[in-house]
């Protein structure tokens, strides 16, 4: 690839300095592309450079090769490196063009400043076996004593004696506890994602001045044992899974559609309402279809639930010859990043640079799903006409008609030209209620190491198995049986109690939903450039906690939420501010923005549109479409947000302004980033417009004075009266937009629409 020469900035970043979503993109989307197009001709083991350029290091790529500079930062338009790959003037590689999915990635890799994790000197790596590690999170979990501390009545459990004694030995001092008022706010919030009525904030404000702690007590008992707990937390959770009812552009314009992927989601909605221990969820995750079942419905549940290994983004098998090891690929990302918070799919094409993960590990764990089938439907394997022989079907579940008015043709592409095509809907599928999942190959086997990542290149057998870091003698019994994949051994290794990562993991988890940042900061890794825990005693104490309480979510947030250090004031005094801006010693909580269900949740909820009732399946149960082809699927929807159609490549339009995740890899922690995009929705979306207007037709049909109906907008939206001079400000406003318009009902849509757009209104305290 003679123009693959690079113009880099000096604002190029060093691999440590690398977000884990940076490093990750580079090492499963780059660089096994380089590694089988390029390094031929342009490493340091070619046997003519091409061009002088060589492609296997940072330095090398950033001192280009003799066709100048090809890659602009941010700019990948102008960058040669794309046109090359193209073929537009020059065609690389020259045997033949790559998929258009792969130039999508360098594409992207582009405009995100061309990330490269890579050292920066070529050097041999010596082939060892990682085995021990100084990693602070592959080191046992220790129940750490508990500290003693001078403010002896301030805690009301051990967490806050881990955070206080932390805030003392800096000379600091926790502040004030938040008022009930904010406080009750805080907790429906963090435990529904629902805002209080007016009625139950007042309610919570007297039992709270009169019992204290019993009234958040009762109120907490209260909101855990909703059935909208398991929405909001659910919704927590389909960001680790990757959730999503479409595959994505894979290159071919297709995005075909997951009609049964709603299934899955429903299954972590109950489990989270149900309380499942955290190890049966990971188990039946994992390995459900493995797993005894006492009757059908059981039975239905762990397939349902191993739809968990099946929701990735899949490339185009037409288009790619390491289809399936890359949908191992990103199983092996879902498990290591997703449940142990340690990225293992880097040591696909070597050993980790990093962490303690060498690339024989990869293929132990890639042969556990290489022995496992994946099961996803027509999105998957294109069949036209044949049963659905590769999906699970459910025994106990209903069998549901599609509406009379449901067109019945499903668009596909023909196996032999590629081009779309529409079809009447195979009777088959009418009312056979699938899954997606997977289950055990009929003959599962070992994986072959590939040779740099390259399917096509292989060399010796590695045995099915763990990561050798994460020796843990007690579970040295689970041996993986030659006629089984192994996921269930996964499971159960993956659960053992000696286990350093995973119960470190979801409790880190459960506390950044509840503090805004967790111990960890960065969720999904805890590995090397991943940032340590900033109190790693109680990050062990609550992991052992955890356990104790029989892997109970629900326990776990129940202590969090009835300690002081959460039930904490956001307000904070310059001097702490400037001293732990970051609030790292959590002498403070942290204000936060509502996400983008919360939003549009209580913006329905506020209009009196909400429907709290589960939505019934998803408006693609009955569609095997593509997307693409398909034109608007969302549609009007009043259930809560989590309900909604998650197509990749194009979500909810209600939802897309304020940071969705892509839904193609773990999230754990979506970004926060305000744009000015977010305020002009707000401004001038038709859904907000909408719902304003139903909220100002309710104002209306009271028999009101005007200044009646500003103190119940407030009372409504912001929990509170207004003051003298917003009342006074409201009144003008509202006659002011009804002299313009010659129009009540919009001037008071517009005052109604104000308040939902102020910081009181989209923030927690």
């Amino acid at each position: 690839m003679l123009l693959l020469t690079s113009l880099w900035s000096l604002s190029t970043l060093n691999a440590e300095d690398l977000s884990p979503e940076d490093v990750t993109f580079f090492e499963n989307k780059i660089r096994p592309v380089l590694v089988k197009h390029c390094y031929e001709c342009h490493s340091v083991d070619s046997t003519e450079l091409g061009g002088g350029l060589r492609l296997d290091t940072r330095d090398t790529v950033m001192s280009g090769g003799l066709s100048g500079p090809a890659l602009v930062h941010g700019k990948p338009e102008e960058s040669l490196i794309i046109q090359a790959l193209r073929y537009d003037g020059t065609e690389m590689p020259p045997e033949e063009p790559l998929p258009e999915a792969i130039i999508n990635d360098f594409v992207n890799w582009i405009s995100r400043n061309a990330p490269d994790p890579r050292v920066p000197q070529a050097a041999p790596v010596p082939k060892q076996e990682k085995t021990e590690s100084d990693l602070w999170s592959l080191q046992p979990v220790v129940d750490h004593q508990v500290p003693d501390v001078k403010l002896v009545n301030w805690p009301r459990n051990d967490i806050d004696r881990f955070i206080l004694a932390r805030i003392e030995s800096t000379g600091f001092s926790p502040v004030e506890e938040a008022s009930p008022r904010v406080l009750v706010r805080r907790l429906y919030y963090d435990l529904i994602g629902l805002p209080p009525t007016l009625k139950q904030v007042e309610e919570f404000v007297t039992d709270f001045n009169s019992r204290g702690q019993v009234a958040v007590q009762n109120i907490v008992e209260e909101l855990l044992a909703s059935p909208q707990f398991g929405v909001h937390w659910g919704r927590h959770w389909l960001d680790v899974a990757r959730y999503a009812e479409s595959n994505g552009n894979d290159g071919l314009s297709r995005n075909p559609t997951f009609p049964h992927a709603w299934r899955y989601r429903d299954y972590v909605i109950e489990s989270f309402n149900n309380d499942t221990p955290y190890n049966q969820f990971l188990k039946e995750q994992l390995a459900g279809d493995l797993l005894p079942a006492e009757s059908a419905e059981i039975r239905d549940r762990y397939l349902i639930a191993t739809g968990f290994l099946a929701l990735s983004a899949k490339p185009a098998k037409a288009m790619n010859n390491d289809f399936h090891m890359d949908v191992v690929a990103d199983q092996i990302d879902v498990v290591g990043r997703g449940l142990m918070g340690i990225s293992v799919a880097c040591a696909r094409c070597h050993d980790h640079k990093f962490d303690p993960i060498p690339t024989r590990d990869y293929y132990a764990m890639a042969g556990l799903f290489t022995s496992s089938e994946t099961m996803w439907g027509l999105a998957g394997n294109e069949k036209l006409t044949a049963p659905p022989t590769d999906l699970h079907v459910l025994k106990a579940a209903e069998k549901v008609m599609p509406p009379e008015d449901f067109v019945e043709t499903v668009v596909l592409l023909e196996s032999n030209t590629g081009k779309p095509k529409a079809i009447p809907k195979p009777k088959w599928e009418i009312g056979t209620p699938l899954a997606m999942g997977v289950r055990d190959n009929k003959e599962p086997a070992d994986c072959k190491i590939n040779i740099n990542g390259d399917s096509k290149k292989l060399g010796e057998v590695v045995p099915r198995g763990f990561l050798s870091a994460c020796q843990i003698d007690e579970a040295s019994h689970l041996g993986i049986d030659s006629a089984t994949s192994g996921r269930l051994q996964l499971a159960e290794w993956m659960t053992h109690e000696n286990h350093p990562l995973t119960s470190r993991v979801m409790v880190n988890r459960i506390w950044q939903h509840l503090f805004g940042e967790g111990i960890v900061r960065t969720p999904d890794d805890f590995g090397k450039y991943g940032e340590p825990p900033t109190h790693p005693q109680l990050l062990d104490h609550l992991a052992i906690r955890f356990q104790k309480n029989g892997w109970s979510v629900k326990q776990m947030i129940r202590e969090i939420i009835l300690s002081r250090t959460y039930q904490l004031s956001s307000n904070v005094d310059s001097q702490l501010l400037k001293g732990d801006e970051e609030n790292k010693l959590l002498a403070r909580h942290n204000r936060s923005r509502l996400t983008a269900e919360e939003l549009r949740d209580s913006i329905l909820l506020l209009s009196g549109q909400l429907d709290m009732t589960p939505g019934e399946g998803s408006l693609i149960r009955h569609r095997d479409i593509l997307v693409n082809l398909a034109g608007n699927l969302h549609q009007p929807n009043r259930h809560r947000s989590v309900y909604l159609c998650y197509l990749r490549n194009s979500p909810p339009p209600e939802l897309a302004a304020f940071n969705l995740p892509e839904f193609t890899s773990v999230t754990g922690k979506r970004d926060d980033s305000i744009v000015p995009g977010q305020a002009l929705y707000l401004y001038n979306n038709s859904f907000v417009i909408q719902q304003a207007e139903q909220f100002a037709k309710i104002l209306l049909d009271s028999d009101t004075t005007s200044s009646e109906r500003v103190n119940l907008t407030f009372e409504k939206i912001l929990c509170r009266s207004p003051s003298a001079d917003e009342m006074q400000a409201s009144l003008e406003l509202i006659d002011f937009t009804q002299t313009e318009t010659q129009n009540e009902l919009k001037s008071w849509s517009s005052f109604c629409q104000s308040l939902l757009m102020t910081n009181e209104f989209r923030y927690i305290d």
